[in-house]
């Protein structure tokens, strides 16, 4: 009887971290940087990254899933789960090559802009993204703001920005394609590799103080990391600098200057939001929330 008051107890607990959380964050940015290695997290000069690091969690050793390209782990952390279950196997999937185990509504495997929808169905959420292959990934009937920045990061990072400022959404996605174009391009582990991730983290910092400027600091969580990294000039295999990626978070209740320890995948980004905003996520989902980085 005692261990079986326990385990309530200690579900209970479970339950009011979980909604003290929900109701105390109203707002949460995700900003994906296409071909960010993990590696390089700590040699960049990324004075607006590094700021969030300080001020929350972190770890440059998050995994995506195989292969090591954009649209399967796009999809992957957006739908929670890995291509086994959505299907999304191919760099520029735009259908499933497997059957998704199981569709929503609206007639893609669930992802983190459904599960919002059809949970806070007056939530409004917004998507920019530089990479046109990002549309085939979110179910566009669930998104109150999309907009295609058409391989423009500067773009589509002042629009994510301008929307935070006026529009001031529960969730939104902002995707750059940089530094993953540089990395093709001209090659990883460069001068001009890292001098693009300078770039990027000016695009970071625009975001920032966007949230500033809205006066929802307090109550915006921000989330940071990437689909792949990459060697030479492409990706897709399985080495370390491919396979690992950044993932930072910082914002309200979020451990300050911590590395986190514990094993991160792409998919746990999606169940981390979901967590986050206080939503049940589905039985499909294969990712668990990074309660590590939060005080508990």
């Amino acid at each position: 009887m005692k261990n079986y008051l326990k385990i309530i107890l200690l579900l209970t607990c479970l339950s009011l971290t979980a909604t003290a959380q929900s109701k105390k964050i109203k707002h949460v940015v995700l900003i994906g940087c296409d071909g960010f290695g993990g590696y390089a997290l700590d040699e960049a000069n990324m004075p607006n990254l590094k700021a969030m690091m300080a001020s929350g969690s972190w770890t440059a050793k998050a995994r995506c899933v195989l292969p090591s390209s954009s649209a399967v782990n796009w999809a992957s952390l957006l739908m929670g789960a890995g291509p086994t279950e959505h299907g999304y196997t191919e760099w520029d999937s735009k259908t499933p090559e497997i059957p998704s185990v199981t569709k929503t509504g609206y007639g893609m495997f669930p992802g983190i802009f459904s599960v919002i929808r059809d949970q806070k169905k007056e939530a409004k959420t917004a998507i920019v993204y530089s990479w046109g292959g990002i549309a085939h990934l979110f179910e566009r009937q669930a998104v109150s703001i999309i907009v295609d920045g058409k391989e423009k990061d500067d773009f589509s990072a002042d629009t994510a920005a301008a929307i935070i400022r006026k529009e001031k959404p529960l969730f939104t996605f902002l995707h750059l394609d940089e530094p993953d174009g540089t990395g093709h391009s001209i090659g990883h582990r460069t001068p001009a590799y890292y001098k693009q991730l300078e770039l990027v983290d000016q695009r970071i910092g625009k975001i920032v103080k966007a949230v500033k400027d809205a006066g929802i600091a307090d109550e915006t969580i921000i989330l940071v990391t990437a689909d792949h990294g990459g060697t030479g000039k492409g990706h897709g295999g399985k080495s370390l600098d491919e396979v690992q990626i950044p993932w930072i978070i910082s914002g309200p209740g979020v451990r300050k200057n911590h590395e986190i320890k514990n094993v991160i995948i792409t998919y746990d980004t999606a169940a981390t939001l979901a967590w986050i905003m206080g939503l049940t996520p589905p039985q499909s989902w294969r990712g668990q929330p990074v309660k590590e980085a939060f005080i508990h």
